[in-house]
């Protein structure tokens, strides 16, 4: 993941901190992530996925197609 989010985050000319200003976090917890210091959550993954159009399977390495799942929706139980 860790190699993911730098190269992706690089090749938008972005900066740390301003994916850190996107995430509501440090640019020191943003590096961490990045070094692989620090496991990002879930929420995190997901907004990291959002903000690159890609797949959280992609940002973990799972698979090398960047293309996004389909999101679903939620239903409502009643």
């Amino acid at each position: 993941m860790k190699l993911r989010i730098r190269e992706l985050r690089e090749a938008d000319g972005l900066y740390q901190r301003q994916l850190a200003e996107y995430l509501h976090c440090t640019q020191q917890t943003y590096s961490r992530y990045e070094t692989g210091e620090l496991q990002p959550s879930l929420m995190v993954m997901e907004s990291l996925a959002m903000f690159y159009n890609t797949s959280v399977d992609y940002l973990m390495g799972l698979t090398e197609d960047k293309t996004p799942h389909k999101r679903s929706t939620r239903k409502d139980f009643k």
